[in-house]
């Protein structure tokens, strides 16, 4: 009969080869310090553009690791309306969006906070604000039960699932979870980010919800990053990484589940997708990064608040081209003013000409070392 981690007689006694892990565990501390400040070195606003656009992501892929798409400007508009941010016009968010929203926020901006069993059921009744997982009732806000029969991960038809893990049994939640608790509220000899990877694996493990713990894990590993960097401030986004290695997330997942206690493999590739995570953290950054890097070309450079608004409106990705027309009606100027305004940017090098011309002419950034 197969034996899962929660059923040795160790557990949760883990272990891990420690000489292998900090020719990991360096390069990845060394990598987030440098982007960290890389990030700082921005001014407050750009930080800020930076911060919303990793969180939107975080939420977005969060939720698609678990076959759940939500809508961007949704969760964009959410995240910006609770952090303060003015974004224009914010997209109203269904209660979904909020929940993930909310559950994302709490654990990353109150790092510090202890995470507790209530804190714990008041994520997942965010999570969960229907009661419902699709067309299911389940129980919310509360540990699980063993009515419907033993928590199991299942994949494949009706007829034909194929189950990657069983869960322990309803009756030993309350004790396991508060054992989780208890350590990950103390301050231990773990390297902050291996506690992080420990969390994650720990708490998925137990599976202590009907629905939702991969979101939750992935929600508790985030809140261990930020306090690894004592900061509430994200710059990259280890959800869209695993989203990106799915496959491999959920095989090293089931492999450390059904194995020993010797975690070393899975606390070797959580270290190897954060450092990942970290390294592609520029890419979706590009446009807070690029955005950064024409202002401080152009600093010196004068600019009322209409030609502000629309070389903004460029940097975040202008849909379609830019033509004098749409530019007075972005700013709500007159066809004369306009074109003033852009010819004064033509001058200053900070717009160009597009090839063509006549009555279609349109404009665009100029491109900057």
């Amino acid at each position: 009969m197969l034996t899962y981690i929660h059923e040795l007689q160790d557990w949760p006694r883990f272990r891990w080869d420690e000489a292998a892990l900090a020719q990991r565990l360096a390069p990845v501390r060394h990598r987030q310090g440098r982007l960290i400040g890389r990030m700082e070195a921005l001014g407050f606003d750009l930080r800020a553009e930076a911060v919303l656009a990793t969180l939107t992501e975080d939420v977005l892929k969060s939720s698609e690791i678990e076959g759940e798409i939500l809508d961007k400007e949704q969760v964009r508009s959410s995240i910006a309306r609770r952090l303060g941010m003015d974004i224009g016009a914010l997209a109203p968010a269904d209660r979904n969006v909020e929940g993930v929203v909310e559950m994302m926020l709490d654990a990353t901006q109150k790092f510090q906070a202890p995470l507790t069993d209530e804190r714990l059921f008041a994520w997942h009744a965010a999570l969960f604000p229907t009661g419902r997982s699709g067309m299911s009732k389940i129980i919310v806000g509360a540990w699980r039960d063993d009515r419907a029969g033993p928590m199991q991960v299942i994949s494949g038809p009706i007829g034909r699932e194929r189950v990657h893990y069983e869960a322990p049994k309803a009756s030993r939640l309350k004790s396991e979870m508060a054992a989780f608790l208890k350590w990950f509220g103390k301050d231990t000899a773990h390297d902050p980010v291996l506690k992080a990877a420990l969390a994650h694996l720990w708490f998925v493990t137990i599976h202590p919800f009907d629905d939702g713990n991969g979101r939750i894990a992935r929600a508790i590993a985030d809140m261990a990053l930020a306090r690894s960097e004592q900061s509430p401030q994200r710059f990259y986004s280890m959800s869209a990484q695993i989203r990106l290695e799915r496959n491999a997330y959920y095989d090293v997942l089931e492999a450390t589940q059904k194995g020993d206690l010797d975690i070393t493999a899975w606390l070797e590739w959580f270290l190897a997708c954060l450092d990942r995570a970290i390294e592609g953290a520029e890419q979706t950054l590009s446009g807070v990064i690029q955005k950064a890097r024409f202002w401080e070309t152009f600093k010196d450079h004068p600019l009322n608040e209409r030609q502000r608004k629309v070389i903004n409106r460029l940097l975040d990705g202008f849909e379609g081209k830019l033509t004098s027309s749409k530019w007075a009606a972005l700013t709500k100027s007159s066809p004369d003013t306009a074109l003033r305004d852009i010819n004064d940017l033509i001058s200053k090098g900070i717009l160009v000409r597009e090839p063509g011309g006549g009555r279609n002419t349109s404009y665009a950034l100029a491109p900057i070392d």
